[in-house]
């Protein structure tokens, strides 16, 4: 029997995870995975880990000595995993500003496939995904699942301050309010 897709992207996951914790680099589950990991659908799609952006250089290395096959994307803020037809992505940069090692450091460390590692808390994951939205890429259908199964886990306060200059975040967020997921703010 084959693998299926999704098999072969979580074992990539955990071979990616297990690299890097081996070499004691400072990572974070983050996007699809991440929210998954907090009671969200599965993805998919590929996996993401974020690394603090002084760690670029080394994970990539790590990563091959792992024996796992690196890709160098033309992208310049991440690296590739690559296995099959499936994909890791290894960022240091989201939305064009670096990863802040805080932002990996506030990550709890949970059980993912049997794997220990840390994962972006359930707010981190938000802003994260909605700071991503644009004119180019503004899909709410894929992230009203997530907002609907992480609802109970996020500061919303705090993830209304992160996003206020992205339009289609705010946009998203009254829809969230209006559909009944989060509580409406008062206008006061």
């Amino acid at each position: 029997m084959q693998p299926s897709e999704r098999d072969e992207i979580r074992d990539l996951l955990k071979r990616t995870a297990v690299a890097l914790k081996q070499a004691d680099v400072p990572f974070a589950l983050c996007g699809g995975y991440a929210a998954w990991v907090r009671g969200a659908p599965e993805p998919d799609h590929d996996a993401d880990f974020l690394v603090p952006e002084p760690e670029a250089e080394r994970v990539a290395e790590v990563l091959a000595d792992a024996g796992l096959e690196v890709c160098d994307p033309p992208e310049d803020w991440l690296t590739k995993v690559v296995s099959g037809g499936s994909f890791v992505d290894v960022l240091w940069r989201t939305c064009g500003h670096p990863v802040e090692s805080d932002l990996v450091e506030r990550a709890q460390t949970l059980p993912v496939l049997s794997i220990h590692m840390p994962v972006l808390t359930a707010t981190d994951i938000l802003v994260t995904k909605l700071a991503a939205l644009d004119e180019h890429y503004c899909d709410f259908s894929r992230m009203l699942p997530v907002a609907r199964a992480l609802r109970e886990q996020v500061d919303w306060a705090q993830v209304r301050r992160s996003v206020a200059d992205n339009d289609f975040a705010v946009v998203f967020l009254e829809l969230l309010e209006r559909l009944g997921v989060v509580p409406k703010v008062d206008a006061a």
